[in-house]
C-alpha cells in the first residue's frame, strides 16, 4: 500500500470535507481503497496463522465505510479521515450483529496508526455476559491481564467509561470489581509511522495481534 498518498488523500479530505471535492478525488480513493483491501486481507490470512477463527473474514466486509452516519451528529461532514478495519471471524463490524471481540486498526492523515483489540461498547446483554464470564473464569481473566506480551504490546485495559459504581447484581466485595465496572473490555494504542511502508505496518500489526489473541479468545468464551 502506497502510505504516502493514502497520508495525503487523508489530510486533504480533512480540509475539504464535502462532497464535490470527494467525487473529484473518487479515482484516488477508489486505487487506496483497493490496496488498503490488500493490506486487510494479507492481515487475515496471517492472523488465521494463531486465530483460525479469522480465515473465515471477508476482507471487504471488515473494512469500514468511509462515509459518516451523520443523523445523529452535530458534526454534518459527510466523510470519515480515517481508513479503517475490524477484523472478526465473520466479517461483521458491530456486537449486536454477532462482531464479538475484534482485531482493529485505523491510519489517519497524520501519519498516525491506531491499533485495539477486544470489545468496545458492547451491548447491555453481552455486556452483562463479559462480566458473568469475569465472574466464572476469575482465573482465566486474571492469567489474560498478567500476560507479559499483551502489556507490553498495549499495557493494560482502557477504563473509558468505566462505571463509579458496582452494575446491579454484582457483588461489589468482588476481588475483580473494578474490572466488572469496566464497559470496555480492550486494549488500544497508536504510533506513529512516519517513513515506514505497508510491510512495517503489516508486521507491527500482527505483532500487537497475535500479542493480543488471548484475551480476544477469552472474550469468545464468555
Amino acid at each position: 500500500m502506497h502510505l504516502i498518498d493514502l497520508k495525503a488523500f487523508l489530510s486533504e479530505l480533512a480540509e475539504n470535507n464535502n462532497r464535490a471535492w470527494f467525487v473529484m478525488n473518487k479515482p484516488r480513493y477508489d486505487i487506496l481503497r483497493a490496496e488498503f483491501v490488500q493490506l486487510v486481507s494479507a492481515l487475515i490470512t496471517e492472523i488465521a496463522r494463531f486465530d483460525p477463527a479469522i480465515a473465515g473474514c471477508d476482507p471487504k466486509k471488515a473494512l469500514f465505510r468511509i462515509n459518516r452516519d451523520m443523523r445523529f451528529s452535530h458534526d454534518k461532514s459527510p466523510y470519515k479521515t480515517t481508513f479503517s478495519s475490524s477484523i472478526v471471524p465473520n466479517g461483521r463490524k458491530k456486537p449486536s450483529e454477532g462482531g464479538g471481540p475484534a482485531y482493529y486498526f485505523q491510519l489517519d492523515g497524520n501519519g498516525r496508526l491506531f491499533f485495539a483489540c477486544g470489545e468496545y461498547m458492547p451491548p447491555s446483554d453481552r455486556l452483562k455476559a463479559i462480566r458473568t464470564h469475569i465472574l466464572n473464569d476469575s482465573a482465566g481473566f486474571q492469567a489474560v491481564l498478567a500476560d507479559k506480551k499483551l502489556k507490553r504490546e498495549f499495557g493494560s485495559l482502557q477504563e473509558e467509561g468505566k462505571l463509579q459504581r458496582p452494575p446491579k447484581g454484582f457483588d461489589a466485595s468482588h476481588a475483580l470489581i473494578e474490572y466488572i465496572k469496566f464497559k470496555n473490555f480492550m486494549v488500544w494504542t497508536e504510533v506513529q509511522i512516519e517513513g515506514w511502508d505497508s510491510a512495517q505496518v503489516q508486521s507491527t500489526l500482527l505483532k500487537a495481534f497475535q500479542s493480543a489473541q488471548p484475551l480476544v479468545q477469552w472474550l469468545r468464551a464468555a
